[in-house]
């Protein structure tokens, strides 16, 4: 039970700190809506996804109200859809229109797997989904992709990898018009989790229940604030302590608000995701915790390490909170969404290589990040085979979530609004590696992976 004090502390959390549940997702298994005929498989999405979502978004809405928590999404996930297109054949686009029907009519923010799980190598549906990504991500603007092309486990798909710099590029050349929108939606991953809440990453895994929900809580404002408190000269280990007992705080609002909708929806709750996901906000930035510890600015010597101490103190006090943390649960870096950030890449003490240096330590990876429009498609398939290893070596998730600005250069900017924000086009190496990508193949799993 919550105490008067905890009540009053989460009210000035929420009024003064930009705390907020970011997102309370449904996953939604489309196992059962399988069918040799890609338009009844269509149909059977449709009505799966109606039944069972209808009351989401004025669920999420009447909790908001009651009890005051500003709940800012309410999103769908989904089985990923190469597994059903391997069923039924056709033109993978019709799925994608499906979800973006089903999403515009109940009115979720956005609809999460559009994806394929190529870690191993390519299935029936995967090739022709991942080829058909640009193509519906410009057609739809609820609909969200990914596609995990290595694992610990499996090692990398270096054909995937080899695929995915050109999607990604592609997506942002049939998007030039609107910021290049296409290529915000859709994330590669290293050992991407099935239970992830937040988008555009979101799908709902083979090994999850037909549905459940999950809740994605943020709260770098509130984390900051009770560093600010802190006396210079107090020590990391104890600053460490300050955010572990925030995080707890910050889980038990996410639990709270998970186990309602669970309650209303007649579904069961899954996990809680603590994740410190940054808005353009003031004061609502990842990269604003760590420069209160005593950084000039993000991207000096000593930021990985802060990072460091900031992603593991924020898990320890999440799973004192609730025994369902799940997702990707950390710090996020996304470098168009944290104020933060955006400065640091703008005086340029933050650039690419360092925030690569900073994801071996963080939840995610390179997250919306702005890159010139010329960038060749090589060059992007390193950056991802790059943040891949680094996910696949150390156990861990990593992702990328790459912009190329079409006709844009670095320095320059690229403006989406809302929660996506603005990115300063960031500097990229553009030294040759055609020649490792185009050998294709496989990179092997590591020694860590043998485990059994």
């Amino acid at each position: 039970m919550l105490n008067a004090n905890e009540i009053l502390e989460t009210i000035k959390m929420i009024d003064e700190e930009n705390l907020d549940v970011r997102t309370i997702t449904m996953g939604i298994s489309l196992i059962d809506c399988a069918d040799s005929d890609i338009d009844r498989s269509c149909e059977k999405i449709y009505k799966k996804v109606k039944r069972l979502a209808g009351n989401l978004v004025s669920v999420g809405c009447d909790i908001e109200k009651e009890y005051g928590i500003p709940i800012i999404n309410k999103r769908i996930s989904v089985t990923p859809i190469a597994i059903l297109l391997g069923v039924s054949g056709g033109d993978p686009v019709k799925y994608a229109l499906t979800l973006q029907k089903c999403a515009e009519e109940l009115d979720v923010n956005f609809i999460g797997g559009y994806s394929a799980l190529v870690q191993k190598g390519f299935s029936a549906g995967d090739r022709e989904l991942i080829e058909s990504i640009p193509r519906a991500l410009s057609m739809t603007d609820r609909v969200c992709a990914s596609v995990n092309v290595g694992s610990t486990k499996a090692g990398i798909n270096m054909d995937a990898v080899k695929m995915l710099g050109e999607k990604i590029k592609e997506a942002a050349e049939l998007t030039k018009d609107n910021n290049c929108i296409g290529a915000a939606k859709l994330v590669v991953f290293c050992n991407a989790p099935e239970d992830n809440p937040f988008m555009a990453g979101a799908f709902h895994g083979v090994g999850e229940a037909d549905c459940v929900i999950n809740v994605g809580v943020s709260g770098p404002g509130v984390v900051r604030s009770a560093l600010k408190k802190a006396p210079k000269d107090l020590p990391m280990n104890e600053l460490a302590d300050i955010i572990k007992k925030t995080a707890f705080k910050i889980t038990r609002m996410g639990q709270l608000v998970g186990s309602e909708a669970s309650k209303r929806l007649n579904v069961p709750f899954g996990i809680v995701d603590l994740s410190l996901a940054p808005t353009p906000a003031v004061g609502d930035s990842v990269a604003y915790i760590l420069e209160e510890m005593g950084l000039s600015n993000c991207g000096v010597p000593g930021t990985t390490a802060c990072l460091a101490m900031l992603n593991d103190a924020v898990k320890k006090g999440g799973v004192m909170a609730s025994s369902s943390v799940g997702g990707l649960s950390g710090a996020f870096i996304p470098v168009s969404e944290d104020a933060g950030m955006i400065k640091a890449a703008r005086n340029q003490s933050l650039t690419i290589e360092k925030l690569e240096a900073m994801t071996a330590v963080c939840s995610v990876g390179l997250d919306m990040i702005v890159i010139p429009g010329e960038t060749s498609a090589a060059t992007i398939s390193g950056i991802i085979a790059d943040e891949m290893a680094i996910g696949m070596v150390n156990s861990k998730t990593t992702a990328v979530r790459l912009i190329p600005a079409i006709g844009k250069q670095s320095g320059e900017e690229l403006v989406f609004g809302g929660l996506l924000g603005s990115g300063p086009i960031m500097k990229v190496n553009e030294g040759d590696c055609s020649i490792m990508i185009n050998r294709g193949g496989k990179i092997p799993s590591p020694m860590q992976s043998l485990k059994n």
